[in-house]
């Protein structure tokens, strides 16, 4: 079996506090040794146990207390009590336990070596025995069964405690009341649709866990995993965390191999690593218990031809009498983000920032300040320079349990609120140790590290979340009167020379699903107006709905045509399918340039038209060609092109019948085929 590490215990919180994670190896054998040691010691499974919760060894201290509750028959006396039983007569007891007492003592090492369902079977079994004495057990066993998934029985468990007389846990109690409603709230998210979340496979992970993969290069990264130490001395736990280098290949973990550190010291644990932007230095954790505490320093090695140099304490990052952990280096090269609790902070382990030197030493660090860092604990820091991002775990914001992961938008100078990245990056277990390639969004292949989906190791998910759709709303409106413009066309183009089209509705409105980023553009048509080319301009974006952004694209005027009518204009005709002007054409038009050169400031109006034969396109064509040899008729006789306009419109506003009771009009067609020419003299002052 394994665990994980954690640092003091935080007896007031709704879940104990996230340390770095040394994951250790726990095996029968051992049990079995420290059980003929108590005998030749004089030492039975409870003083044992006891030892070893002192020690911060939790997961022992539960077996240990185990072996004391249900003795194997070889080693059972005639009576569990006494605990100083004859068999053992040279033993000393000086407190007496009772059996309820040891079992909420093996529920607290379970629920501290983060077995939870182990735990709340304990607690519950606890306050069933006697609920005034373990009240502080309904309160445990809502931590626990909240922490396996089981959120009703959870809450059921929680209001029994402040219904009842406990008083330790009120203001944790209210806490995880809010932790529950916050997770509830989360797994009704309708966006939890979009994401995608799997464990990466490994061949070991499940043995040993694997967690806080840092970035090398390509697909290469260095994770945290454990190894067996040759260590002579059997009462030390022979397995430690190391630094392993592996290749992400399609959703696993391959050719891990340990990364080989000059005298590195093989009595502790080192882990948490991140290599500089230049590839020549690597920060990594070194951790070790003493006393039953975690004690963790930050180290530094350069690259050499064998591996990496003999590591040295970091100076300036490091404080006597406390700790630093978790470097991560900016992918610009410039800073070292790390978690320490050395004094100058705002709570327990915050998160700090030191400059880079071209030596790999850094300045001394910079409190990264209230606004991310919080009286409880903050940790794993990962910058995102693409999107100035920080990524970060903490304990001390509202939350799913444990620890959830956040993100703040900014540098040292100023950062936005933190956001919690919700269900389901975050679980109601412990979620730390992010990363995602510089070159993508923030939640696209992105890694992060959960013990979620185990018993009790960190594990390392890939997730991703597929982009919400994104709606492109407005309106069509009237240049002259400002009303909408309803049944225009709209064709937008996107930046791929991707076409759609839409209609627009009573109201003017029309709506886009953009399919891609980047500059689309609009050609708006409709009958009777001029056709008009624009890109679009985003006004605002409403990000507000779950699954769909709607963004609101400026209003667009477009400009009626004028529609000359034959009672108020001159009129030429031309022959079937010409544009060329007969001779009753040009003595027309002569009479019109008269007007022109006599009238200062008068301007002309030209539109073009065909009879009903022919396709949409091709008439569209002929009639523009007839409108433009009306206009260079007057052009070519002197008159400035700026003070003529023109307008082609096809087999648009017959002005004739072309077929009589089924039979072609032929006259008809003929009046069909013509210019339309007016003059618009100038206003009178």
């Amino acid at each position: 079996m394994n665990y994980f590490f954690r640092n003091n215990q935080l007896l007031h919180t709704n879940t104990t506090k996230i340390f770095l994670r040394g994951i250790v190896l726990f095996t029968a054998a051992c049990i079995c040794f420290l059980q003929s040691n108590a005998q030749t010691k004089n030492d039975n499974p409870l003083q044992l146990a006891d030892a070893s919760f002192a020690a911060g060894d939790f997961y022992t201290a539960a077996k240990l207390y185990e072996q004391f509750l249900n003795p194997s028959k070889k080693l059972q006396t005639k009576s569990d009590f006494p605990l100083n039983s004859k068999r053992n007569r040279q033993q000393t007891v000086t407190t007496k336990k009772s059996r309820t007492d040891i079992m909420f003592q093996q529920a607290e090492s379970y629920r501290l070596a983060n077995y939870f369902k182990e735990a709340a079977e304990l607690y519950k079994a606890c306050f069933t025995k006697d609920a005034v004495k373990y009240v502080d057990a309904y309160y445990w066993y809502a931590v626990c069964e909240r922490s396996i998934g089981n959120y009703k029985v959870a809450q059921e468990s929680i209001n029994q405690y402040q219904a009842s007389a406990g008083s330790m846990y009120k203001v944790a109690a209210e806490k995880e009341t809010e932790t529950l409603q916050y997770i509830l709230q989360q797994l009704a998210r309708p966006d939890s649709v979009l994401y995608t979340i799997k464990k990466l496979n490994s061949p070991t992970s499940v043995e040993k866990g694997i967690f806080a993969p840092a970035f090398l290069n390509s697909n290469h990264f260095i994770i945290t995993s454990t190894e067996k130490a040759n260590l002579s001395n059997n009462r030390i736990n022979p397995f430690h965390s190391r630094l392993f280098s592996a290749v992400l290949n399609e959703g696993s973990l391959e050719s891990i191999t340990p990364v080989t550190i000059t005298a590195i010291d093989s009595t502790k644990n080192q882990g948490a690593a991140s290599l500089s932007a230049n590839g020549k230095h690597l920060y990594f954790t070194e951790w070790t218990k003493q006393n039953g505490q975690t004690v963790s320093s930050i180290y530094h090695t350069t690259k050499n031809e064998t591996g990496w140099s003999k590591p040295s304490l970091l100076a300036a990052v490091n404080v006597d009498g406390y700790n630093s952990k978790q470097p991560f280096c900016t992918s610009d090269g410039k800073y070292l983000y790390f978690s320490s609790n050395r004094p100058g902070g705002t709570g327990n382990y915050d998160i700090w920032v030191a400059t880079i030197h071209d030596d790999g030493t850094v300045t001394e660090p910079v409190n990264a300040g209230p606004v991310i860092n919080t009286t409880n604990d903050e940790q794993a820091p990962f910058y995102h320079s693409n999107q100035s991002t920080l990524v970060f775990s903490t304990n001390g914001r509202t939350g799913m349990g444990g620890f959830d992961l956040f993100t703040t938008k900014g540098s040292m100078n100023a950062w936005s609120t933190p956001q919690n990245m919700g269900h389901p990056v975050n679980s109601a277990r412990d979620d730390a140790y992010f990363f995602v390639s510089e070159k993508t969004n923030l939640l696209q292949n992105a890694l992060l590290s959960s013990d979620r989906g185990s018993e009790c190791c960190l594990e390392t998910y890939i997730v991703t979340k597929a982009p919400k759709k994104r709606n492109l709303t407005g309106l069509i409106r009237d240049l002259t009167t400002g009303e909408p413009v309803a049944n225009a066309e709209i064709t937008l183009k996107d930046a791929t020379g991707k076409k759609w089209k839409q209609i627009t509705g009573t109201d003017g409105s029309y709506i886009f699903n953009l399919e891609n980023e980047g500059a689309n553009s609009f050609t708006i048509t409709k009958e009777y107006y001029k056709e008009k080319n624009t890109p679009s301009q985003i006004e605002t974006t409403n990000e507000q709905d779950w699954l769909t952004d709607v963004l609101k694209n400026k209003d667009e005027f477009i400009e009626k045509r004028v529609i000359l009518k034959p009672e108020t204009v001159v009129t030429v005709y031309f022959d079937f399918d010409k544009y060329n002007l007969t001779d009753s054409a040009t003595s027309k038009l002569d009479s019109v340039f008269r007007v022109l050169s006599e009238t200062t400031g008068a301007t002309l109006q030209i539109s073009g038209y065909t009879d009903g034969k022919g396709t949409v396109a091709y008439n569209k064509v002929l009639s523009d060609r007839r409108a433009r040899a009306t206009a260079n008729y007057l052009i070519q006789k002197g008159i400035d092109s700026s003070r003529i306009t023109f307008e082609s419109f096809g087999a648009c506003c017959p002005i004739e019948m072309e077929f009589i009771n089924g039979l072609d009009n032929e006259a008809g067609r003929a009046k069909n085929r013509r210019a339309l020419i007016n003059v618009v003299m100038p206003k009178q002052e």
